[in-house]
């Protein structure tokens, strides 16, 4: 009786031991979840654009136990000593950082800006090459990588792990369709609320970023990654996305609908300020100088900053800038002929000759836009602008050369 006893005692403590065994090693062998973080704008400049970030669930490796992991390429260290030339040249350098989720999260529930994860359906084999490819790539001598705001930013190197996890079956996908999007209107949407923001990009960026965009290029934004990946598909015809989950709610203010800019009323607005002017330089001459003096003064500050941005920087959408034409380097040689003028003096030959460039480059502008096959959105600062320069040009061009504004 006593060895049925010990016989019954063992094989329970064996199949203990087996309900144990089992009980863990199915959960030590799953393969990581694999998430989409996808960050809602915040209200700091370099937050309006959204951000997101990859979620790797995998108790087995986490940084401490049972803590799923971020993988954020979003990253850059202002304390480097090249960091304010590289940036000035268009040469950034960001870096690949793993966290814990929970610590990356803190951040934006602090300060009010929505989170939500895209769980991918992968399959085991695809999400643990993921996983180990991410981990490989957040080593220090792998996590650098040169920063391109509009084609190699922190959303698209998202996408493009996405896209090898499921052996490029995204891409094509995402190339074939488009929305009508550019680099410049999602760019000047996104920064709507800053207006110096907004308008730095509209008079900055050049004929190349009005190209249409397809949804892959237009995944540099977070937040339309997120779109397209809700419509995604695996190569076996399955959604890519498994399930999503709101984390953080958004509790500032949304992210900036779609507009379309009305040149009319620039337009107006530039008609408007030409026939002011030119009341005031019949009744007050000296002082309708003194703005002219302030608008050429701008003019040519910003033409030489887009001059210098296109002929010596690698910000290559800000390349041949049409722009240029209506606030164009010139605009310095006009600056002490209209000082002379705002102290009612004798403008100068070379006033002349130099209002003359400026006030054709303007006259061009409209016909450079409408000859190049894809324009430059730019016709609503040609319906602003060249009225002005049109109102200067009838004042002092049909003056003689020595004709004093007194």
């Amino acid at each position: 009786m006593r060895h049925n006893r010990l016989r019954t005692g063992f094989a329970a403590l064996l199949w203990l031991v087996l309900a144990c065994w089992l009980s863990v090693v199915p959960a030590a062998l799953a393969a990581p979840r694999i998430g989409i973080a996808t960050m809602q704008p915040g209200e700091i400049f370099f937050e309006r654009f959204g951000h997101n970030a990859i979620v790797v669930d995998d108790s087995a490796t986490g940084i401490s136990q049972g803590e799923p992991l971020s993988y954020n390429f979003g990253f850059f260290d202002m304390g480097e000593a090249d960091f304010t030339s590289r940036f000035v040249k268009g040469d950034m350098r960001y870096y690949l950082a793993r966290l814990r989720w929970r610590d990356d999260l803190q951040y934006y529930l602090d300060s009010g800006r929505g989170v939500s994860i895209q769980w991918l359906d992968l399959d085991d084999a695809q999400a643990e090459a993921m996983a180990a490819a991410l981990a490989e790539n957040a080593r220090p001598e792998n996590a650098r990588y040169r920063y391109d705001y509009f084609i190699d930013n922190c959303a698209t190197r998202v996408r493009d792990a996405i896209d090898r996890a499921i052996g490029g079956a995204l891409k094509p996908q995402l190339t074939a369709r488009s929305q009508g999007n550019t680099f410049r209107s999602e760019a000047v949407r996104l920064a709507s609320p800053a207006p110096w923001m907004w308008l730095g990009f509209d008079i900055g960026l050049g004929p190349s970023s009005d190209q249409p965009m397809s949804r892959w290029e237009e995944a540099y934004v977070p937040m339309r990654l997120a779109a397209s990946l809700r419509e995604a598909k695996r190569p076996d015809g399955r959604p890519l996305v498994l399930s999503e989950e709101t984390v953080a709610p958004h509790r500032i203010a949304p992210e900036p609908p779609e507009f379309q800019r009305a040149w009319w009323q620039w337009l107006f607005a530039g008609l408007a300020i030409a026939a002011l002017w030119s009341w005031l330089q019949r009744r007050r001459p000296r002082i309708a100088a003194g703005l002219a003096l302030v608008f050429w003064s701008v003019a040519a500050l910003v033409g030489t900053l887009m001059l210098a941005i296109w002929l010596g920087t690698e910000h290559r959408f800000g390349w041949a800038n049409h722009n240029l034409m209506l606030l164009s380097p010139p605009a310095w040689l006009l600056l002490p002929g209209g000082w002379r003028l705002a102290r009612g003096r004798s403008a100068g030959g070379l006033f002349r000759l130099a209002l003359i460039a400026t006030v054709t480059l303007a006259i061009l502008a409209p016909f450079l836009h409408w000859i190049v096959a894809v324009p430059q959105t730019n016709a609503h600062w040609i319906a602003l602008l060249l009225p002005i320069h049109a109102a200067f040009g009838i004042v002092w061009l049909r003056a003689s050369p020595q004709a004093r504004s007194s």
